[in-house]
């Protein structure tokens, strides 16, 4: 019988297999990197399968420029290098490489052909199975502790030893999907500044005169009798509230620019008719498309996704506090971080 090889730790663990995650294991498994997945739920991308109605609309049309323009302050010079490296054009190319057949709307959104998201996760999960990369499902990572050497990933049934470290692991929205605030809490106890965590891109509580949808509709933010954003896009009027593409464009707005409680208006225009709300409330986060807040941009390097406290310890996604608008922005800066981050730890090893 032949000895038992050396013991050696993965090359790269990857913490999430949500779409920062699932992105990350297959540059990684193409480009020769050995690295595993551990994911806390039962299979792959449970929020990916959600997300536009389980559609999935994985990009936009734009070039990285606008679509940069697009995300807005403060997010976007944070994720400049990621996006620039890897635009929309190269999402879309990866997902034809996949064999995922795609379609264009007329605004530009992305998606499979199908419209369906499990096309996506299916394609993710046969090249990563086609690789051989493991995947370690039903797995909540306890802890991670860095040592001399690497990392140490503890569960409830083992530890895991890694020389490199990839948090994916996603915001705190819909939490039934895993994302409970695993990655934040393991970067806090690794020293890092976690900004607050709050709804983004969801409807408004308020008083309606009726339910109704409007296809195109305007809704603007104003402060002061100014205003500060301006959309255009789906309205809806449910028996709560207000909601619909246009509505959490401008409360994304509000969450990441009206943080001391200001007043604001929300308006809504369609046609000849108008509608102001005074000061809205959002409805609350474990509803939310997705999570403001998270792993500090300024704890983070942007133009490699790694930790400023904690070398070898990556960070890509929505645990980051980074978000866009609605229609294709948050997966695509998923993906573009996740990419970073796997080029950067290839230059290390």
């Amino acid at each position: 019988m032949n000895a038992p090889a050396q013991f050696r730790p993965v090359p790269l663990a990857i913490v999430g297999g949500g779409a920062a995650g699932m992105f990350a294991a297959v540059v990684a498994a193409g480009r020769g990197l050995g690295c595993l997945v551990v994911e806390r739920k039962a299979r792959l991308g449970a929020k990916v399968l959600m997300t536009a109605n389980g559609r999935c609309n994985f990009t936009k049309d734009l070039p990285a420029e606008r679509m940069l323009d697009d995300l807005g302050e403060p997010v976007a010079s944070f994720v400049r290098p990621a996006l620039t490296a890897c635009p929309p054009a190269r999402i879309l190319g990866g997902f034809h490489a996949l064999g995922v057949r795609t379609k264009r709307m007329a605004d530009g959104r992305l998606f499979p052909a199908s419209e369906k998201a499990a096309d996506i996760v299916h394609a993710f999960g046969d090249r990563l199975r086609d690789r051989e990369v493991p995947l370690l499902f039903n797995t909540p990572v306890t802890g991670i502790a860095a040592t001399p050497k690497g990392f140490l990933l503890s569960t409830k049934s083992f530890t895991l030893s890694a020389r490199k470290v990839l948090v994916a692991t996603g915001g705190l929205s819909f939490p039934k999907t895993g994302s409970v605030g695993d990655g934040q809490n393991f970067a806090r106890d690794l020293g890092h500044r976690i900004e607050p965590c709050r709804a983004g891109l969801v409807g408004f509580e308020a008083h309606v005169p009726r339910v109704a949808r409007f296809e195109e509709a305007a809704a603007r933010v104003r402060v002061d009798g100014a205003v500060v954003c301006d959309y255009r896009g789906e309205v809806e009027f449910e028996r709560w509230g207000v909601t619909g593409a246009a509505v959490y464009n401008c409360q994304r707005w509000v969450a990441r620019h009206l943080t001391k409680g200001e007043r604001f208006t929300l308006e809504l225009q369609q046609g000849h008719e108008r509608l102001n709300l005074e000061s809205p409330t959002a409805r609350p986060l474990k509803e939310a498309i997705v999570t403001i807040g998270g792993v500090a941009r300024a704890d983070v390097d942007p133009e490699t996704m790694m930790s400023r406290k904690v070398p070898g310890l990556y960070f890509a996604g929505e645990v980051l506090d980074i978000d866009g608008p609605t229609g294709g922005y948050n997966l695509s800066i998923a993906f573009a971080t996740a990419r970073l981050a796997v080029a950067s730890i290839l230059k290390t090893l």
